[in-house]
């Protein structure tokens, strides 16, 4: 039956490749197994070399999927029952279990029954359970030789989603008008996955503007009053024939010395605070030079003009009035 309706869904005009999984990356479970070298003869728990995520699928299925195969060969329509195990494990299994890509091809290892299992093919790593999370050892079954009753139909095509869907519905309701289908894009599985990471950036991004919104008016309340605390003084150097670029030096100089303690001890909780940004935006960078370069030359300019508009204004007084400040 699974075979039938990867065969009808593939003579749909447009469609271009078809291949069936019993789960799907980024999907609601990513079941695990345990592994074993081949030399293992003790199969207890305690003694596996790692976990894997298992994916049994159908030949088609890596170029239905979009996953490039980096050596090797996918599965075939003989790699059945009647056939030797055989596997097809992404990068970080193949380091894992054998220690690099060459000596993987070929190699075998055991599943948690003791079933010798040959790897055929090596896959690029991907992202399985959620898009920020480290690289995961994978494996890949021949679903001809671990059959499943869960089934995804995994397609690719270049038509529009919203008329290949009632296609493909149609097409398997002449199958059976029983089965329950649902269909979904990639992309909107990738709108589940991002909702979290999404949120998360949303509201850090509007905590950090009302940072910056705080920021800077505190900056500016305190020079305008630091400021307006010196006038006489200012008054005076003006009367002695100080400069302008020094009376502007000298009402900056608090100013300058909060923006540099607030940039250096910013910079030091931006760097702690990366680590727990890059578990919840995908793709986060927590020692980006440039964005923490960019976050302080940002807020030090900004800094500088809210200090520099009260100070400005004060130098613009006539002296004669200064002097007459209490």
């Amino acid at each position: 039956m699974q075979k039938r309706m990867m065969d009808a869904v593939a003579a749909i005009p447009g469609v271009e490749s078809v291949g069936l999984a019993d789960q799907v990356p980024l999907g609601d479970s990513q079941p695990e197994s345990i592994i074993f070298t081949d030399n293992t003869t003790d199969l207890t728990p305690s003694k596996a070399t790692t976990t894997a995520i298992q994916y049994k699928i159908s030949p088609e299925y890596f170029r239905a999927a979009g996953t490039a195969l980096l050596s090797g060969r996918p599965f075939t329509w003989h790699d059945d029952k009647n056939s030797p195990r055989v596997a097809v494990v992404n990068r970080v299994f193949a380091q894992k279990i054998f220690g690099s890509l060459p000596s993987a091809i070929g190699g075998y290892f055991k599943l948690s029954d003791g079933t010798r299992t040959q790897v055929v093919g090596i896959a690029e790593d991907g992202k399985y359970g959620s898009l920020t999370e480290d690289p995961r050892p994978v494996m890949f079954l021949s679903i001809l030789q671990s059959p499943t009753i869960s089934t995804w139909l995994v397609v690719r095509s270049d038509r529009n989603s919203r008329q290949l869907g009632p296609a493909i519905k149609s097409t398997l309701y002449q199958l059976d008008p029983g089965l329950p289908v649902y269909i979904q894009t990639w992309y909107e599985q990738l709108d589940v996955a991002l909702f979290g990471p999404r949120m998360a950036t949303i509201s850090l991004g509007v905590l950090g503007g009302m940072g910056a919104v705080l920021a800077i008016t505190g900056i500016f309340g305190m020079a305008a009053y630091t400021v307006s605390k010196r006038m006489r003084e200012f008054g005076i150097r003006i009367a002695l024939g100080a400069k302008r670029k020094e009376l502007l030096r000298a009402a900056l100089n608090r100013t300058f010395r909060l923006l540099a303690f607030g940039s250096a001890a910013g910079l030091l909780v931006g760097l702690a605070a990366g680590k727990v940004l890059a578990f919840i935006v995908s793709q986060a960078t927590p020692w980006d030079p440039v964005v923490l370069g960019g976050v302080v030359l940002t807020m030090a300019l900004l800094g500088l003009v809210a200090g520099w508009i009260p100070a400005r204004r004060a130098l613009a007084t006539d002296p004669a009035i200064l002097l007459r400040e209490e």
